[in-house]
């Protein structure tokens, strides 16, 4: 633990000297789930993203959803998504807030092989962003490696996003991070995120905790 917490602290180090203008974003993230019964689950989540260092709100995410456990290796949920961002309107430093709340059905599907553990989810967006109304279709797989008899383990994903419209491409994001089993249920993450999208790229340092009870 005391190794997680320096590597902790020396990336909040290293985002504020990169400065305000070259330093890649940081995303805080949390993902929880209650286990209500043998079937039922509640997801929760909040993402607090930074285009830089914290201060700097990129966009807040809030998300929760009901799921249902169809086998003990495949979950489908219902859920809902308020998600408020601060984009930059052109090369000038005036932002702009959007808000945008969304609906989406997801099922996921998890796998071993070895001591490798892999999921999928696949994932359908219905997004109202004021008066446009847009969909989306993500598909992510995620790896986790564990290291022998040790809590920690690698991990990694990719995710593509395709729009329902004409720009069918909308981004694709690739990951790879140190996790750590804190106890039971109870997981943390540092890694990097390169999220690539039809013209440019950004650069994403996320630290993310995993919680199920």
């Amino acid at each position: 633990m005391k190794k997680v917490l320096s590597i902790l602290v020396f990336t909040f180090f290293f985002l504020n000297v990169q400065g305000q203008e070259n330093g890649p974003g940081n995303w805080l993230i949390y993902i929880g789930s209650k286990q209500l019964n043998s079937k039922w689950n509640l997801h929760h989540e909040v993402q607090y993203r930074n285009y830089n260092t914290l201060g700097d709100l990129e966009q807040l995410l809030l998300r929760t959803g009901l799921g249902y456990q169809l086998s003990s290796r495949s979950n489908f949920l219902l859920g809902y998504g308020y998600i408020n961002s601060e984009n930059f309107i052109g090369n000038v430093n005036d932002q702009i807030t959007i808000e945008e709340h969304r609906i989406f059905q997801q099922f996921i599907t998890k796998q071993n092989i070895g001591q490798v553990s892999l999921q999928h989810r696949y994932r359908f967006e219905q997004r109202f962003i004021k008066s446009d109304f847009k969909t989306r279709f993500r598909y992510f797989l995620g790896m986790n490696i564990p290291f022998k008899n040790s809590k920690y383990y690698l991990s990694a994903y990719n995710e593509v996003f395709l729009n329902g419209e004409s720009n069918v491409f909308d981004r694709n994001r690739i990951y790879g991070g140190l996790g750590y089993q804190i106890g039971t249920g109870v997981k943390l993450e540092l890694g990097y995120m390169n999220q690539v999208f039809e013209t440019t790229s950004r650069d994403q340092i996320n630290i993310i905790t995993f919680v199920n009870f």
